[in-house]
């Protein structure tokens, strides 16, 4: 296909440089947006009269129908376009002829490009934003049901004090929901027209970059024309939200994959999201999990090859940056399948109720309560720390648990536990232990309720 810029040059371009330079491998999927960015242009250049009015309107009409038959899949783009501007603008010019030529009038690729991949991420961020709502009333869906289902809550996945699975699994809730208010703030930097900034420094013709943006539904305009066509900071922005959410889909895999283990056995894993070996008959493996967690490297690399991109180019377009597209695919391919994936997982387990709890019973996670008691009656709470820790110590010489404790051994640590010694037996019991932490945002069943109303409400208002 003839190149757009040909008229410069003598010489074809070697085979290897073309390979080399060629983008239409990766930048074809944005097809799409590359149309409706020329409608809006060839609109605008009619009704500034940059274009008489009958040329803008067989452009426009050209490309509709064009993208109607792309769509339709009756019309390919030519495979020895440069990019997917050259492909589509070559397509236009077999149907319309000279007139398609008219359409890169007071713009330029360097343009053309920012803008195609600002429309293409705009739309990718509403369709994560779908996805990421879905994901959230899967959590809420599983809370519900598990209000009193108690479980040990970790530090440094050493038991440390009962907690009950709703509470668990809505502080995954509420990742996510941070991850949206950065989709939601990043698209807001997306959303902004690059878009008749030409090459590098404006164009000559009266056009109105205010009416495009209009029409393609743009927030606002870009006011430096430079800035707009070397600007990658929406990608990178992009990126950073996407690294953090694959980061905490992967601790949420991480925990599906201990809690799966035999030695756990807190939750048992549907068939349709695991796998076998080919050598051990009985295995069944958290493939989903694994690999969740196996792809946020990718994520990861694919933000710092971005930043590694950027890091040394001078204003304004430089060659360099056609290798902006790919990382952020590879992104946006990578969450949309892994989201789903990990969300089936999650809504298809099974959660082993009495194995949870029996795994917190004699784990001295209520140490934390008796010590509470007795800050209760006045002892301070250092005291009454040093107190109980020598009660647990007392109790692993013995071979015993806390629940273990009679009423005659337990008072002899100290005078206020002899003061009502039962009072002191049932804060060691979990179910106390549960129920007390009725502070705001605690594990307590009557504040995860109201937690669990305040997450509904909130993922309700924001879909």
């Amino acid at each position: 296909m003839k190149k757009l810029w040909g008229g410069r040059f003598e010489e074809p371009t070697d085979a290897l440089i073309e390979s080399l330079n060629n983008s239409l491998a990766f930048d074809s999927r944005f097809w799409r947006q590359d149309i409706a960015g020329s409608i809006a242009h060839a609109t605008m250049l009619g009704t500034t009269g940059i274009l008489a009015a009958d040329e803008s309107a067989q452009l426009v009409a050209g490309l509709h129908q064009l993208r109607d038959d792309l769509e339709a899949g009756t019309v390919a783009l030519p495979p020895d376009a440069e990019d997917v501007h050259t492909a589509v603008e070559g397509l236009l010019k077999e149907r319309l002829g000279a007139v398609a030529g008219k359409l890169h009038t007071a713009r330029s690729r360097n343009d053309q490009v920012a803008n195609d991949i600002r429309l293409y991420l705009r739309d990718e961020c509403d369709v994560l934003e779908t996805k990421l709502q879905e994901f959230q009333q899967t959590l809420l869906d599983i809370a519900e049901r598990e209000m009193e289902t108690i479980l040990p809550g970790c530090t440094h996945l050493q038991h440390g004090q009962p907690v009950v699975l709703a509470h668990h699994l809505l502080a995954y809730f509420w990742m996510l929901d941070r991850d949206r208010e950065r989709l939601a703030d990043t698209r807001k930097r997306v959303n902004r027209l690059s878009l008749g900034a030409g090459a590098l420094a404006g164009t000559g013709f009266p056009i109105d970059r205010h009416q495009v943006a209009e029409l393609l539904g743009f927030e606002a305009v870009l006011e430096n024309s430079m800035d707009s066509v070397a600007d990658r900071d929406f990608l990178i922005e992009f990126l950073s939200f996407a690294s953090i959410l694959a980061m905490h889909l992967s601790r949420l895999a991480e925990e599906i994959i201990i809690w799966n283990t035999p030695e756990y056995g807190y939750i048992l894993l549907d068939d349709a999201v695991t796998t076998g070996s080919s050598i051990m008959p009985q295995k069944k493996n958290p493939d989903v999990a694994e690999l969740v967690r196996g792809k946020v490297g990718r994520v990861y690399g694919d933000l710092i090859t971005l930043l590694t991109l950027m890091k040394g180019l001078p204003l304004t377009y430089n060659k360099d940056m056609q290798e902006d597209k790919e990382p952020v695919f590879d992104a946006i391919d990578t969450l949309n399948l892994v989201l789903p994936a990990l969300q089936k997982t999650l809504a298809t387990a099974q959660f082993k109720k009495e194995r949870m709890l029996a795994a917190a019973r004699g784990d001295f996670s209520t140490a934390t309560d008796l010590a509470d008691y007795l800050a209760r009656q006045s002892l301070p709470f250092r005291e009454a720390h040093e107190v109980v820790g020598k009660i647990v110590r007392y109790c692993i010489e013995q071979g015993i648990t806390l629940e273990d404790l009679d009423a005659p051994t337990l008072s002899t640590f100290h005078p206020l536990l002899a003061v009502n010694t039962q009072n002191a037996q049932a804060a060691l019991t979990l179910q106390y232990s549960v129920s007390a932490r009725t502070s705001y945002g605690g594990t307590a069943p009557s504040a995860v309720r109201v937690q669990w109303e305040n997450a509904k409400a909130r993922l309700n208002n924001r879909a």
